[in-house]
């Protein structure tokens, strides 16, 4: 390979074959190791890892300059927890532009899109993220990404609310308002979220989020993720099979004898208890909730099409 090629094109950033052919590689070079190809006609050094940045990357080398990634793509880089796809989601001005090679989902917005740049990338801006997710996620999995959004503050619930006020009878307004009446600020993981929302879903009272336990001086004790501060209830979901540090773990124990000594009482649910025994989860917390005086008189099915048990 020529060094004036080398200069042309950067080889550990995804390119073009017909540029790479056109700076004087050959296409013999491409039937080697040293390439790896992430769509036809793309291709980078074989020793870069095809993450979610590289795979956009390569993407958007296949449509306009002004086309930037969206949905799912843009959120996994803007750090949100949402589903794997084996597709990369585009969107572009005008319909003749969608690009519909393998790998590649192609959307239209026809008015133009907000964009801010995020690893050298143009992604859909926060609140327009917002709305893609909310149209296009089941509830559970969009609920996850907003509170994810909100805990890393690229919005505040207020802005969502004011850009579903401007939404209102347009398309996606009602998908996009049905998340945001689920979603809160302040959580702290989205098996947190996960399971707020089995709970919610179940039509159990909602927990509240990050109460707070203070002293008489304000100084915050305690904040809990979620719990039924009336009734001394926490419900804690316990990633415990994550945890190295033994000493973290026996730090939790000395903290739930702590509440139990205080008269709270403390429901820990695993990953356990959301994928595979949801039902058990709901029967726990509802039995909780009546042993602490709560007249819990009947629960609902609709959480059953939102968690199927693995």
């Amino acid at each position: 390979m020529s060094v004036a090629a080398r200069e042309v094109l950067d080889l550990r950033s995804p390119f073009l074959l017909e540029d790479a052919l056109a700076a004087g590689l050959t296409s013999r070079m491409f039937r080697t190791k040293r390439f790896q190809r992430v769509f036809k006609g793309v291709y980078v050094a074989a020793e870069v890892p095809l993450d979610v940045a590289t795979r956009t990357k390569a993407a958007l080398l296949l449509h306009p300059s002004d086309a930037h990634a969206s949905h799912t793509s843009a959120a996994r880089l803007l750090g949100i927890p949402v589903p794997d796809e084996s597709f990369v989601h585009v969107t572009v001005r005008r319909p003749e532009q969608r690009n519909y090679r393998p790998g590649l989902k192609p959307h239209v917005r026809e008015g133009g899109s907000d964009v801010v740049v995020v690893q050298g990338v143009r992604v859909s801006a926060p609140i327009q993220l917002f709305v893609e997710l909310a149209s296009t996620l089941p509830l559970v999995d969009a609920v996850v990404a907003i509170d994810a959004m909100l805990k890393l503050e690229l919005v505040t619930l207020a802005q969502l609310w004011d850009h579903c006020d401007r939404l209102q009878g347009q398309r996606h307004s009602r998908s996009a308002r049905r998340v945001l009446t689920y979603a809160r600020e302040e959580v702290d993981s989205p098996m947190e979220t996960r399971l707020r929302m089995l709970l919610v879903l179940a039509g159990l009272p909602e927990p509240r989020v990050a109460f707070k336990i203070v002293d008489d001086g304000g100084v915050v004790l305690r904040r809990l993720d979620l719990s039924y501060p009336h009734v001394r209830l926490i419900v804690e979901y316990d990633g415990r099979q994550h945890i190295e540090r033994i000493r973290q773990w026996n730090a939790d124990l000395d903290r739930r004898e702590e509440f139990d000594r205080g008269d709270w009482r403390i429901v820990v649910v695993t990953s356990t208890g959301i994928y595979k025994e949801p039902d058990r989860t709901i029967r726990r917390v509802r039995e909780a909730l009546r042993s602490r005086g709560v007249s819990v008189r009947g629960t609902s099915d609709a959480w059953r099409a939102h968690f199927p048990t693995r």
